[in-house]
């Protein structure tokens, strides 16, 4: 993707997540909470790069802490793109194929970090990709934040991420800037997640919001050009 984008002359920031990528790896699960990954991601994006004009591109996790710096400084941010993603409060169940992974995530002996992402995708992953997956994670000490992270996502109303979440809906249902969803139609957990966001987020009205066909949750891997470009023309149109 950050090839098409670049090539576009955009400027492209990927920032690993704490426990993931290149980051530091707290070894205890307690070290990692939704409100901890959202401050960390602040204090990068806001503090330490001074970002405006930003166009926030989220997928999963992506979407959950992102969508939760524009709730926080929507001035900072000129449009959004939501691409199998959503920002739950708890208020409503999250499905089966979701409790599901949650409970792999806490109880599996083995947790591949290559191998569950490449069950994520509609194409069949390289074998030096899903190296690369696993190359940060050379044993299970390193997979803290991998597993914890299934179960910082709100289920119930008891959450701790319930209320901050609920608010940040508060401002995003008077966010106007242009929202763009690009979601895939094989993924299981968050096929159909638009309607979270469109008619609900006024800056969806009118955009041309796009099912990625042939794509599984890790959409960026299946159909990462496609992304790219969806993404390069509503930067071009907004």
């Amino acid at each position: 993707m950050i090839p098409v984008l670049t090539a576009a002359g955009h400027r492209c920031i990927a920032p690993d997540l704490i426990g993931f990528g290149r980051s530091d790896k707290p070894a205890e699960p307690g070290d990692y909470s939704y409100q901890r990954h959202v401050d960390w991601m602040a204090e990068v994006i806001f503090d330490r790069l001074g970002l405006s004009g930003i166009t926030l591109v989220g997928q999963d996790w992506g979407g959950l802490i992102g969508l939760r710096l524009v709730a926080a400084k929507p001035d900072r941010f000129a449009r959004v793109v939501a691409a199998n993603t959503g920002l739950p409060t708890g208020d409503f169940p999250l499905g089966e194929a979701f409790l599901r992974w949650q409970r792999y995530a806490r109880e599996s002996p083995d947790f591949d970090i290559g191998r569950i992402v490449s069950r994520g995708t509609v194409s069949e992953l390289p074998a030096d990709v899903i190296a690369a997956y696993d190359a940060p994670f050379p044993d299970d000490s390193y997979k803290a934040a991998a597993r914890v992270f299934p179960s910082l996502v709100p289920t119930s109303r008891d959450d701790p991420a319930h209320d901050a979440n609920t608010a940040a809906w508060d401002v995003l249902r008077g966010y106007d800037r242009p929202f763009l969803c690009a979601f895939s139609d094989s993924d299981p957990i968050t096929r159909g997640g638009e309607a979270m966001f469109i008619g609900h987020v006024p800056g969806t009205a009118g955009q041309p919001h796009t099912t990625i066909q042939g794509a599984g949750h890790f959409l960026q891997e299946d159909k990462g050009e496609q992304l790219a470009q969806l993404i390069t023309d509503f930067i071009a149109a907004t």
